[in-house]
């Protein structure tokens, strides 16, 4: 793909999510605050780099840190900190490095605790060939868009009798047709051409049959759009063999677990690839969607493209296209010159080496 052509879709694929029930924020020349949570392992490292290019960039951004340690709140239920969540009601807007979730009976995931709290109930990660950096693939352009809120993930689980456990998968009418409507207001607002509902509907036929004919039903609307259906093993097997013939993909939450890990596989893995969670009322949470790698955690070598890139969705969200713009191909020169690099990207750089390099090359399109 020529670079200027390559530009344009990463612009466009990492584009400002909007749909119906969530608001691009606008700064009008004033300043914005954003709840930032730094997260366990690498993610104070990660988020420290991303503050610092921001800065170099003079995006118009006040950081509000907060920390999220899952509490019991009154009747023992789990809560997030009363304060994180205050800030969040106030901001809309978040950033998020990696949690991790103690090993624990009963402790619940703090990425669901968060997703369940805020309602949001849309996950979109965007999955991008990255120029200059070799992969398997070429010419990944997709976007993957998970429902959120409940499927296999809703936690209702228990045991029937001694050794047999039962897990319950819900979907509803409600949920379905949400994530469907954004899914194609996606498509249309990001001048995509396919939706791709996923599904097993021939197995599950009244769960995921929900989920595909609500998905059907809202395509009836999007006459611009083009709308497929698809096993989800199908969409694996085509996936791994062309990925090039996929565009937007919309699914239940445990398929686009597993899916969009997959897709970010073709590009060079979780540490290259942004993601955002987009709820109800205009609350978006953008996150790196690695692990806390407490291996290498204080040693100065994590990689914050991920986090970075999930920033720039972050502005673009938030109408600071201009912003976003020059810290995004500031990042992807950096990674496409080759010569700082961290270690997975394939170098021998250092976090703070990469994240001056991307700050130099912010500060020289000035």
């Amino acid at each position: 793909m020529a670079g200027n052509a390559w530009r344009s879709t990463v612009s466009r694929v990492l584009g400002a999510v909007k749909n119906q029930t969530s608001v691009t924020r606008g700064f009008a020349g004033g300043i914005q605050t954003v709840t930032i949570i730094p997260g366990d392992g690498i993610g104070p490292e990660i988020s420290d780099a991303v503050i610092k290019i921001f800065d170099s960039a003079q995006v118009p951004i006040h950081w509000e840190e907060r920390n999220v340690t899952a509490i019991k709140g009154p009747g023992g239920k789990w809560m997030i900190p009363p304060e994180a969540k205050e800030s969040m009601d106030k901001s809309k807007i978040g950033l998020k490095g990696p949690l991790k979730t103690p090993i624990a009976a009963g402790h619940p995931s703090m990425n669901l605790l968060l997703r369940k709290t805020f309602d949001l109930y849309a996950n979109v990660r965007p999955c991008v060939s990255i120029e200059g950096y070799k992969t398997p693939y070429t010419d990944v352009d997709l976007v993957t868009i998970r429902e959120n809120t409940e499927g296999e993930y809703s936690g209702i689980e228990h045991v029937i009798v001694d050794g047999v456990v039962q897990s319950i998968k819900l979907i509803t009418e409600n949920a379905s047709q949400r994530i469907a409507q954004f899914a194609f207001e996606y498509a249309r607002n990001n001048q995509r051409s396919t939706v791709t509902a996923v599904h097993k509907a021939n197995i599950m036929r009244m769960s995921d049959g929900l989920f595909l004919r609500k998905c059907r039903d809202v395509a009836e609307n999007y006459k611009d759009i083009k709308f497929t259906e698809m096993y989800l093993d199908t969409v694996c097997l085509n996936m791994v063999q062309d990925p090039t013939s996929f565009d937007v993909l919309v699914m239940p939450n445990l398929y686009g677990d597993i899916l969009s890990d997959l897709c970010a596989g073709l590009i060079g893995g979780l540490g290259v690839t942004p993601s955002g969670n987009i709820g109800a009322n205009g609350v978006a949470i953008f996150e790196s969607v690695h692990g806390t790698a407490p291996d290498i955690a204080g040693k100065d070598l994590a990689n914050p493209t991920a986090l970075l890139l999930s920033a720039v969705m972050m502005l673009r969200h938030m109408g600071l296209h201009d912003h976003a713009k020059k810290i995004e191909k500031a990042c992807y020169d950096t990674i496409e010159s080759e010569t700082v690099r961290t270690k997975d990207l394939g170098g021998n750089a250092k976090c703070s080496e990469f994240t001056n390099e991307i700050c130099r090359r912010v500060q020289d399109q000035d």
